[in-house]
């Protein structure tokens, strides 16, 4: 049981950051992703909100619900799909020990 637990809760945490991901960059930042994660919530919400309503023009506004749904789906699909680096960035859980535990021998009898 305790094999399966690790694997539960990176689906769960996929789960959660593509949920978080409807304010894009927030999956990001769930899953520890600092750079990325704030560059998609200042440039590219604004980004995003500015090419829709300029597109809007040519498109008679269909562009401003379309343009925001489809990078709030890729942003949500690219935030399930990367790596958790949850306890990786040591200098950030100073609290933290520096060594991973060892894992425990199992005995055989």
């Amino acid at each position: 049981m305790n094999d399966i637990t690790p694997a539960l809760n990176s689906v769960e945490r996929n789960k959660i950051a593509a949920l978080l991901s409807l304010l894009p960059g927030l999956g990001h930042l769930y899953k520890h992703h600092y750079l990325a994660g704030v560059s998609l919530l200042i440039g590219g919400n604004i980004m995003t909100g500015f090419i829709a309503v300029l597109m809007a023009l040519g498109t008679l506004g269909l562009s401003i619900l379309v343009i925001p749904m489809a990078y709030v789906a890729a942003v949500a699909a690219a935030a399930y799909a990367l790596p958790d680096w949850h306890g990786h960035h040591h200098y950030l859980h100073p609290w933290a020990s520096a060594q991973p535990p060892e894992p425990v021998a199992e005995k055989h009898d």
